[in-house]
């Protein structure tokens, strides 16, 4: 009969680190590759393992989009995210199912965690809340009481407006998106309340839809249209700024000469556009891969007081800016 101290003789491990291993003591700190290498020693000399560690073992996280499939395919900012979730999830023999449009009712089990991506409202949270308590929220954080990994969309608006204003921009536009027909964007709401505290926003030129290529273009028409362009616009991400960069050449508006643009993401078309994109780059892998980690401790240290994690950023310049401060 397979014994401890045959485990420890094979691991290299303690018989009592290999003990806290099997008996899935939540206190105990080693790597996901320890814990593998001791349960497959296990299993292959035959020791027992309880059914507590087998399911340890399998642990089950269901990814909730608030978005479709084909918004996804479109927007290569929310494919990383994915991408990054399903690639941790493998590397650390994670289950993972997928659920998009915030379809919480279509789902039928319980799971040890769930991925929120996006924006989320209370009756939808109290929906979520019923299906597991270890829950984070990825690019978005505005829920206290959990767990979430995101970009700070202030410190970024704000970092747009003051390259504006060193470029010497007095009227400064936006265009961008809402999840929430009635909930002002986090970047839309930064960007009025700082825009205005530098005197610098341009009210005639405040445009809102939703976070498309085809909205950023349709809302530029209108724009050009109304024939008062601003200095510079600031875009709430890369595929809207494609759709405002495609009215703009279409009318021969030279940029950045009579409008300078900065938007936010840095999706690889961005530098492939014409003129080339000047965009925020924000580092949406990292959400994806970090949130699984912050999930799994969770779960593993029982831990109750939340994280609040933010990404780092920078600005990359290209053509749509002059560049010049």
């Amino acid at each position: 009969m397979a014994t401890l101290k045959e485990i420890s003789n094979l691991t290299g491990l303690s018989s009592a680190t290999v003990s806290r291993i099997l008996n899935n003591d939540s206190t105990l700190s080693v790597k996901d590759e320890t814990k593998r290498k001791v349960l497959e020693v296990a299993e292959k000399i035959g020791y027992k393992i309880s059914s507590k560690i087998n399911l340890q073992e399998q642990i089950n996280f269901l990814a909730l989009f608030n978005y479709s499939e084909e918004l996804e395919f479109n927007d290569p900012y929310y494919l990383s995210i994915r991408f990054a979730i399903e690639e941790e999830c493998k590397i650390l023999d994670i289950n993972l199912d997928k659920i998009y449009n915030s379809n919480i009712g279509s789902v039928e089990k319980k799971y040890d965690g769930i991925l929120c991506i996006g924006q989320f409202n209370d009756i939808q949270i109290k929906k979520i809340q019923k299906i597991s308590s270890n829950i984070i929220f990825i690019d978005s954080c505005n829920n206290k009481e959990f767990d979430c990994i995101t970009a700070d969309l202030k410190e970024i608006s704000e970092c747009i407006v003051d390259f504006f204003i060193q470029c010497n921009y007095k009227k400064i536009g936006y265009i961008g998106g809402r999840d929430f027909e009635n909930i002002l964007d986090e970047r839309e709401e930064a960007f009025i309340k700082y825009s205005l505290l530098k005197k610098v926003v341009d009210e005639d030129n405040f445009y809102v839809g939703d976070f498309s290529s085809s909205s950023g273009y349709n809302l530029a028409k209108t724009m050009i249209d109304n024939n008062n362009l601003p200095d510079a616009l600031f875009i709430a991400n890369d595929s809207i700024a494609i759709g405002v960069l495609k009215a703009l050449n279409e009318n021969k508006i030279e940029i950045p000469n009579k409008i300078a643009i900065i938007s936010i993401n840095d999706i690889p078309a961005s530098s492939f556009t014409y003129p080339a994109l000047s965009t925020i780059k924000i580092h949406s892998d990292l959400m994806g891969k970090e949130a699984i980690r912050i999930l799994k401790d969770k779960i593993e240290s029982n831990r109750t007081m939340p994280l609040k994690i933010t990404v780092p950023f920078s600005l990359i310049l290209r053509e749509t800016t002059k560049n010049t401060l």
